[in-house]
């Protein structure tokens, strides 16, 4: 079975940013950004007439909103509010969320091994984890999840059905499944700390890699590492390497920016520019490639977001690599984690992500090389959004640079008909699904 991530856990990384900055405690006026220099200047101050305004909000709601909230739940209401108004990325996170982020930018995560999604009011198994927790209690890819603890999915918001799945480590969960058979089961599921299977690979047509690579953590290079020395180690010479990084939703910029410079001599692979002199930063490739002048293709779609499109346009614009597919998702906006004194924290858009050539992808997302749409590697899917369609989304930055003029030109070294030839045969290129016959899977350090 092919490994995948949570739907959870895919929305969450999309969230998680290109980058992902936890500072180490909180500065006594507010937080990093408060050292000398390097706090932005505000634009407006705020009057004692406006905070009396929010006094005034506050106290009305408490005494006369039709049912009791208690005054903490309105506070975090409000503080939920002002970040949500920002973009689409920037959030509270209270401390049992912010500990399943730090998990899960390291590769972990607390469920029963599954990947879900909503389908006509009930929840699909898309894919197990072998040997996980639902695996061992026999769900399939293909059945239906029609109940969660006694209460049926039908009718409730899908999100908040599949964040049930979720939970502590050495609890349970009971379900009922419905196979495509139509036979109706009932499965008791304890949910265990769980490894994130990012990446798996095989061997296709005449020699050519094919790594499927789910999302980035900080181990994400160190595994791909590890696969190209193991088939090194079988006495293969590969001929041309495939990265599949279709609805990878992207996750710790760490992992995509090392698997970057492996692939580069030199040069930038991303910038980041804020407000904040601390988000000033740039990141360079050393000297030392792996497997110099062998032929790279990356296959990307509209789920292609982060970290992915960091590690796309840096290929890209250093003429590494290939881009076949679709327009990327357009996620180019950093978010830093910022701990509060009661042991919460807010993640804030801080800064956005610039290509070695000054491209800003926010918005925008990867222009493909070779663009291959419905019955290719992309098959769109009506009403899937990308970032510009997400509401209060970052505007692309006016000021970056125009579009380098790189798609539709083959990268160099890199025979174009072949490895599309390849791709075809391996059935890669008539679907957004990767061939199933046979995968290797690197196991996590």
């Amino acid at each position: 079975m092919t490994p995948h991530i949570s739907q959870r856990l895919r929305f969450s990384l999309i969230g998680l940013g290109a980058l992902l900055l936890t500072a180490a405690a909180p500065a006594q006026t507010g937080g990093p950004e408060a050292d000398g220099d390097t706090q932005p200047t505000a634009t407006a101050q705020l009057t004692l007439d406006d905070l009396r305004t929010f006094t005034d909000v506050f106290n009305q709601v408490r005494r006369n909103y039709v049912e009791n909230v208690d005054d903490r739940t309105l506070l975090e209401s409000a503080i939920r509010g002002m970040l949500s108004e920002l973009d689409p990325h920037s959030s509270y996170i209270s401390g049992d969320d912010y500990r399943d982020l730090r998990d899960s930018s390291e590769g972990h995560y607390e469920g029963i091994g599954v990947d879900v999604e909503p389908r006509d009011g009930r929840i699909a198994v898309i894919s197990v984890i072998n040997d996980g927790p639902a695996d061992r209690a026999g769900i399939n890819p293909g059945d239906i999840i029609t109940a969660i603890d006694g209460k049926p999915v039908e009718g409730r918001d899908p999100e908040e059905a599949i964040d049930t799945l979720l939970g502590k480590a050495g609890t349970t969960v009971d379900l009922v499944i419905l196979t495509p058979e139509g036979e109706e089961r009932s499965a008791k599921v304890q949910r265990e700390y769980l490894q994130i299977p990012t990446m798996w690979f095989r061997l296709l047509d005449r020699s050519w890699g094919y790594f499927h690579i789910g999302v980035f953590n900080k181990d994400s290079a160190v595994d791909l590492k590890k696969s190209l020395d193991s088939i090194d180690e079988d006495g293969i010479a590969l001929r041309g390497i495939v990265i599949d990084l279709r609805d990878n939703p992207g996750g710790v910029l760490q992992g995509a920016v090392e698997m970057a410079d492996g692939f580069l001599e030199e040069g930038l692979i991303v910038t980041t520019r804020g407000r904040n002199s601390a988000m000033q930063m740039e990141f360079r490739a050393h000297p030392g490639q792996w497997l110099p002048g062998v032929p790279l293709v990356l296959l990307v779609d509209r789920g292609t977001a982060s970290a992915s499109e960091v590690l796309a346009g840096a290929l890209q614009d250093h003429r590494r690599a290939l881009i076949v597919g679709e327009r990327t998702f357009g996620k180019g906006s950093v978010q830093s984690v910022l701990p509060l004194r009661n042991g919460d924290g807010i993640k804030l858009t801080t800064a956005r992500y610039y290509t070695p050539s000054g491209r800003s992808i926010q918005a925008k997302g990867i222009d493909p090389d070779v663009v291959y749409e419905a019955g290719g590697v992309a098959n769109p899917e009506a009403g899937r959004k990308r970032e510009a369609d997400l509401e209060r989304h970052l505007d692309r930055d006016p000021t970056a640079a125009p579009e380098s003029g790189n798609a539709g030109s083959p990268a160099n070294g890199i025979d174009l008909d072949e490895a599309l030839r390849v791709l075809e045969e391996a059935k890669i290129l008539v679907g957004p699904e990767a061939p199933t016959d046979g995968p290797r899977s690197v196991d996590p350090p």
